[in-house]
């Protein structure tokens, strides 16, 4: 993290290189919105990642086991991670929010759930779940359905097809494409822009911007995160086919 003149940008990282996915880091999420929102001094949020990719990481590696021959307590943690993560960055956070989406990767959820999202040309969003196995319940299925609408985000989440930044802008994921040289720029010069508001201007827009996204936490969020680990322990969902993973062709 660094801040200046009241604006926050997070970056994610692995050693300083671009981000890789792990439970630990799951876990943490939610600490992390929770200890920005808490800070007075924080009021502009920039959340981006490092280099040419938003995220990595190895979905089997991640889940060697099925959900349902795990320890109770393992599998109630990691809903709740997944829970507080949505939760915390939706609640927690009273101050407008900016992501900079470097490149491709999943766990785009709070990138599209930030007040304005900007993509590097190469970015892509998706959510993954239903190829894995899992029903689509940790809010990146939630945030497709409310920003594209239902019939488009229904072919995306039983088609697993990954939306390039360009189809993104034309279905409203994402506000611009700008290439990633500028990309942190641009979001720093929006951040600039909002700080010249009155502060009270700019708690009240982002509360007003974001009003959507509590509603559907409230209403919806855990109905989903529910049914999917719900179906994770009642099945074989989470541990790749490999020949799923091996397959570059989707059903739609």
């Amino acid at each position: 993290m660094s801040r200046r003149d009241g604006i926050i940008e997070a970056r994610m990282h692995t050693d300083d290189g671009p981000y890789r996915h792990s439970p630990a880091a799951h876990n943490a999420w939610s600490r992390v919105w929770q200890d920005i929102g808490n800070d007075p001094e924080n009021q502009v949020l920039i959340v981006t990642g490092t280099g040419d990719k938003w995220m990595t990481g190895d979905a089997k590696g991640l889940n060697p086991k099925p959900a349902s021959v795990l320890d109770p307590d393992h599998v109630f943690q990691r809903m709740m991670d997944g829970w507080k993560h949505i939760e915390s960055f939706v609640c927690s956070i009273d101050i407008p929010t900016i992501s900079a989406v470097n490149g491709p990767g999943v766990h785009t959820e709070f990138a599209v759930l930030c007040d304005v999202t900007l993509a590097a040309p190469d970015a892509s969003f998706m959510d993954p779940h239903f190829w894995l196995g899992s029903p689509p319940g940790d809010g990146q299925g939630m945030a497709l359905q409310m920003l594209m609408g239902q019939k488009r985000a229904a072919s995306a989440i039983y088609g697993v097809k990954p939306i390039p930044a360009v189809e993104a802008l034309e279905l409203g994921v994402v506000n611009e494409i700008i290439p990633r040289a500028g990309l942190l720029p641009k979001a720093w010069d929006i951040a600039r822009f909002i700080m010249k508001r009155p502060r009270y201007t700019r708690w009240a827009t982002h509360n007003i911007l974001s009003r959507h996204w509590k509603k559907a936490v409230a209403e919806d969020f855990g109905f989903h995160m529910a049914h999917q680990m719900l179906a994770n322990v009642a099945s074989k969902s989470l541990v790749p086919d490999p020949e799923l993973l091996a397959d570059p062709h989707r059903p739609f």
